[in-house]
């Protein structure tokens, strides 16, 4: 057998963490991909087939007036797409929870230059009473004037939202002239969840802009941001440019795309992910001293434990510390997880918890 020092291969392939799904690899329809756009020229910057046909993929999932802008990644996704739904004086409503707050080290904010009015939530989802939290203050020179609303699907705290609740947000957003935007990270594994496609929950429920994710689902640093009312939004090639997202060899990128969302590779990815992070919670559940303290509506699990069980998990696999006060950690699933992997961190926390005196 060749060793790993006697291969190209630096990493273990079989060790497994949970902290993200971004720690998994590429599916191999995604890698094939690449491959077969591989070889000889294409026109640059998107001028390509592939990128013509990631357009007709993105027209039959979210219907006709759908427009496709490859990314490098969901910060950059996020940003450019708010920032094309506001005037520069205008500001984002969203959950304190949410990515754009959270996790983009400020990038909203300080590359795109607007505000975030911030809404604390239970469970990471926004209502239209919430949204009324922030969205106020119109015509005072001195309050960052709102102009639109971001919610995640699945949030961050793992909840999905239904296609009736995105209909009722985008109907009280619209009636305030509030723009909406999804960040559809892991927008597959809220449709997988819903048992619906994309539409039901993004178009036809009245969602002006997404942003589409593609790396957690399968990609390797392959995402799109979705225009599906073209009157909430202008300037986005240029915005693309300016803040480098803009791909010159865009047939690498949207060639991963359309492997995911041409078919059902998407979907099989999701409800894997999701079927798995629900055998954790079913296999954990009842351990004594573990706590699930959220819903389980797709592909994550949070739960409660004593801080040095925690710890000593970490050393073996690799999962956030999501409240240091509470103890509170997040597990994640994958597109490739397998029940042999859900069944051997499973264990690996009930034999911890069994030296707990709880």
């Amino acid at each position: 057998m060749t060793s790993l020092q006697d291969s190209k291969q630096l990493h273990d392939l079989n060790w497994r963490g949970f902290a993200s799904d971004n720690y998994a690899g590429g599916h191999p329809a995604v890698m094939q991909a690449m491959l077969d756009a591989n070889g000889g020229h294409q026109v640059a910057y998107g001028e390509d087939v592939y990128t013509a046909r990631l357009g007709e993929v993105i027209k039959d999932l979210f219907g006709p007036k759908a427009e496709v802008f490859p990314m490098f990644n969901g910060t950059g996704a996020n940003v450019v797409a708010l920032q094309s739904m506001l005037h520069r004086w205008e500001a984002v409503v969203c959950a304190s929870s949410a990515h754009v707050q959270a996790d983009e080290g400020g990038a909203p904010e300080r590359t795109g230059g607007f505000k975030l009015h911030l809404v604390d939530t239970p469970d990471g989802k926004l209502t239209p009473d919430l949204i009324d939290a922030q969205a106020w203050g119109f015509g005072d020179q001195h309050r960052a004037q709102p102009g639109a609303v971001t919610i995640t699907n699945s949030t961050e705290l793992g909840t999905v939202y239904t296609a009736a609740e995105v209909v009722a947000i985008s109907e009280h957003a619209h009636s305030l002239g509030l723009n909406l935007h999804m960040d559809g990270a892991r927008l597959s594994n809220a449709a997988a969840a819903l048992g619906t496609g994309f539409r039901e929950f993004t178009t036809d429920a009245g969602v002006d802009v997404v942003s589409l994710g593609g790396t957690k689902i399968g990609a390797v640093g392959a995402e799109a941001i979705v225009v599906l009312n073209p009157d909430a939004v202008q300037g986005i090639e240029y915005l693309r440019k300016g803040a480098m997202q803009l791909a010159s060899k865009m047939r690498f990128v949207s060639a991963q795309m359309v492997a995911l969302f041409e078919g059902d590779v998407w979907k099989h990815n999701a409800l894997n992910a999701n079927a798995m992070a629900k055998r954790l919670e079913t296999a954990v559940r009842d351990v004594p001293g573990v706590t699930i303290c959220r819903s389980v509506d797709a592909n994550a699990v949070f739960a409660i434990l004593p801080r040095d069980v925690t710890e000593r998990l970490q050393r073996q696999f690799r999962f956030y510390t999501w409240n240091e006060v509470t103890g509170e950690v997040r597990w994640m699933a994958s597109w490739d997880t397998t029940e042999a992997d859900i069944d051997a961190f499973a264990s690996a926390i009930a034999a911890e918890m069994s030296t707990v005196s709880v």
